[in-house]
């Protein structure tokens, strides 16, 4: 283009040149060369604007290279990113009350919670002086943490913030191969159907009376699980609540459960042993509360006493048959003592329920009840699920010249889970106590404790 450009301009010169000589004989010599020198100055000028013009095109071509190159590397960083993102391992987040979200090759996490709220009445005679009436409380309000990641691994974190104390309920390790489930921190015990019930899932506001009398809780420990088909066995060696620590207590704890499903009917039938060796100048105390958790009154009491160690026996069996289901459960309690009689007290509790909702069942897994998961809930039109229980609870807490009294309880509830995850209670109990620690005006002390209460409760 410049060569073509400086041709033009010669050829342009030339024409003038010849035709100077004609021009000139009528024109002023002078006038002539003026013209000349103009002309030959914007010659010049367009000599420069096209070495200009070549300049900026070659820059343009080197941008336009660069942006080629750019582009082109882009494309392969797009592609290869696409190929590294198919290689990924997928993420999958399910629904399960609060998002889960799970990895490929064992990765889980979930967090989750319960609220509780609890109110009701509860009714004493007035000559024994108890503060009865009316009453409420957040029963549970917590929050955990929990998951899995390769090789087995699991752990899970759960604190209960209902009180004026924030209170650490389960904190564990865990490791799974197999058939076997080891695990490391605190958690429950092995004592019994009800107790490794959750809360969320029990038949009542509150669990039989036995399990709160003889001191049942959370320990910090280790143990081992073995679960294949229709066999669940479990052991465990702990120290105590981590509420209590340190200290020199210790205990064995041992469940094994028979739990054949025949046809449509989920049987389940287990035994538990609790040894626990307290140190030097320990006391133990049993007591109960009159059903509802709201009151901090106490009808039957031990009251402390001197222990060296206690052993605890239970015997568990249920069933789930469609819409009806029954459990029930015996527990002997022995406290071992320096220089007197060892007393053994008792506890156990028969219960049946029925839905009256149409399809609807109890929910049952690992050896435990589970979720009941409304067949027409209010998340799919219907009104949720419907379910009576009646149950007989009886404590004794009299023996070897303990007279901590005895109570039979005659119970009914009305659960109405609306979804898998929310559900409001309504419990009656009638309270029977012999040997009830406070006395009446006359001065006795069989009498009746009426309570009627109510929960409303959400997990997710």
């Amino acid at each position: 283009m410049r060569k073509t450009l400086r041709i033009s301009a010669v050829a342009l010169a030339v024409s003038a040149g010849w035709a100077l000589p004609t021009q000139a004989s009528a024109a002023d010599a002078a006038s002539v060369q003026e013209e000349l020198v103009a002309m030959r100055a914007q010659m010049q000028a367009m000599a420069q604007r096209i070495d200009s013009l070549e300049a900026e095109l070659a820059t343009a071509q080197a941008q336009a290279e660069t942006a080629n190159k750019v582009a082109q590397a882009a494309t392969e960083t797009a592609v290869a990113a696409k190929a590294s993102a198919d290689k990924a391992p997928p993420v999958k987040v399910t629904w399960k009350g609060a998002p889960q979200i799970e990895g490929e090759g064992g990765w889980k996490f979930k967090l989750g919670g319960r609220v509780n709220i609890d109110a009701g009445v509860d009714n004493a005679p007035n000559s024994t002086g108890r503060d009865d009436g009316f009453g409420s409380e957040v029963r549970r309000a917590r929050l955990r943490a929990e998951g899995s990641m390769p090789g087995g691994v699991g752990y899970k974190i759960e604190a209960d913030f209902a009180g004026s104390t924030t209170i650490l309920t389960d904190a564990y390790l865990s490791f799974s191969h197999k058939d076997l489930t080891f695990k490391i921190g605190q958690f429950n015990t092995f004592q019994g159907f009800e107790e490794l019930s959750s809360s969320l899932h029990t038949s009542f506001m509150e669990r039989a009376a036995l399990t709160d009398a003889f001191n049942f809780e959370r320990r910090i420990g280790a143990s081992v699980e073995y679960e294949k088909g229709d066999v669940l066995l479990q052991g465990g060696v702990f120290t105590d609540n981590y509420t209590a620590t340190p200290n020199k207590n210790w205990s064995v704890d041992t469940r094994a459960v028979y739990m054949p499903k025949i046809g449509d009917t989920q049987l389940h039938f287990g035994g538990s042993f609790h040894y626990a060796d307290y140190e030097n100048g320990s006391t133990i105390r049993y007591r109960q509360r009159p059903f509802e958790h709201f009151t901090s009154e106490r009808f039957i009491d031990t009251r402390a006493f001197s222990a060296k160690s206690e052993r605890g026996i239970g015997l568990e069996t249920a069933m789930i048959s469609g819409r009806f289901h029954a459990a029930a459960e015996t527990y002997w309690q022995k406290v071992a003592r320096t220089g007197m009689p060892d007393p053994t007290f008792f506890g156990g509790y028969v219960e049946a329920g029925y839905f009256l909702t149409k399809g609807d069942s109890r929910g049952y897994k690992n050896g435990v009840y589970d979720r009941v998961k409304p067949v027409k809930g209010f998340d799919k039109g219907g009104i949720g699920a419907i379910e009576i229980n009646a149950r007989y609870d009886h404590l004794d807490l009299t023996d070897a010249g303990i007279v901590g009294g005895t109570q039979n309880a005659y119970q009914f509830s009305l659960n109405w889970s609306q979804t898998a995850y929310t559900k409001i209670m309504l419990d009656y109990s009638r309270l029977q106590y012999k040997d009830a620690i406070y006395p009446t005006a006359s001065g006795d002390t069989s009498y009746a404790v009426d309570v009627v209460a109510m929960r409303a409760q959400i997990d997710f």
